[in-house]
């Protein structure tokens, strides 16, 4: 089409389709992609989102936990929300998810509103900015949108999340390897300001050889109150003082050398990560890179266009 124009039509076409391909977004998608479709989509989420936060603080911890296990291990496509005896549910690092039923309950409400047009793995990207922003009142990012479902889902992608005990070159890498770099790796580990971790993640660093490695000396012990053995089934809060509160908290914590998890403490192991750690100490500075990074990670190999389908219910395919 440019090579048939005159010149000043062709810049101005340029300028057009440069202006256009920017609005879409990372790999398609686009912010309001449901403008014309389905107008209330995200209105229609953050009421059953918000509603189901006034009774679970925990429920944003969730949503990010859930959101974070479906777009690393192939990309953001619903798939970690199939059941089946091999689905990605089963892998052990899923086996403790929680917040599938206000996805479920989201979706059932869309599909009142616009049958066969919302997909879930939009859903629940929608479902995961209104939890976090519940505390706000207020949306903390603009979500892309146009994600499509997958079709199927396994059990041995579910394995493909870091581990707890990773060390900085290796979160690095698997980082690395969905074009997240380590800002994103950084500001995406601050989502550990809210929640709990199990005492099996924690207390080999506690009583392993290393004794406790890195941990503040002072803090160590009142670890160890909390996860008296290796054997220990209790749980720790990641950030505490700030289980239920979205804040740059969790930062002095690892900057202090409070971090709970290896992963997390291994984030000061690295001259660019405790750098990057020192700045999100401020509150809007982390609320910032956090919105940048997660804008990110939500648009891992999305399925988009005719690709996958648009579920009806987000636990099995159409």
């Amino acid at each position: 089409l440019i090579t048939m124009c005159k010149p000043p039509l062709c810049l101005l076409l340029l300028h057009v389709l440069l202006l256009l391909a920017a609005s879409n977004g990372a790999a398609g998608l686009q912010v309001g992609f449901y403008r014309q479709s389905c107008p209330n989509a995200e209105s229609i989420v953050r009421g059953v989102t918000w509603a189901a936060a006034s009774r679970d603080p925990s429920l944003a911890a969730k949503l990010l936990r859930l959101f974070f296990h479906d777009c690393f291990p192939q990309g953001c496509d619903a798939s970690v929300l199939l059941d089946g005896p091999e689905s990605e549910k089963t892998a052990f690092p899923n086996q403790s998810l929680g917040g599938l039923d206000v996805v479920d309950a989201a979706k059932a409400a869309l599909e009142k509103a616009c049958p066969g047009t919302v997909s879930c793995a939009d859903t629940l990207a929608l479902a995961t900015r209104d939890a976090v922003s519940f505390q706000f009142g207020r949306p903390l990012w603009a979500v892309e949108t146009g994600r499509r479902d997958a079709r199927a889902s396994r059990a041995a992608d579910g394995m493909a999340v870091p581990h707890p005990d990773f060390t900085f070159p290796q979160l690095r890498d698997s980082f690395a390897k969905r074009n997240l770099d380590v800002a994103d790796l950084v500001a995406l580990s601050g989502a550990h300001t809210l929640g709990r971790t199990s005492c099996q993640f924690v207390s080999p660093r506690l009583f392993g050889s290393a004794g406790g490695g890195l941990v503040d000396p002072a803090y160590a012990p009142e670890l160890r109150r909390q996860c008296p053995n290796t054997e220990s089934r209790n749980t720790v809060v990641l950030d505490p003082g700030s289980e239920f509160r979205f804040d740059g908290g969790f930062f002095d914590n690892v900057k202090a050398n409070r971090a709970v998890l290896p992963s997390d403490a291994a984030l000061m192991h690295d001259d660019e990560g405790a750098r990057i750690v020192d700045e999100l100490r401020d509150q809007g500075k982390f609320l910032a890179a956090f919105a940048r990074s997660i804008t990110r990670m939500g648009a891992i190999n999305v399925l988009t266009g005719n690709d996958g389908e648009i579920r009806r219910n987000c636990r099995v395919v159409n």
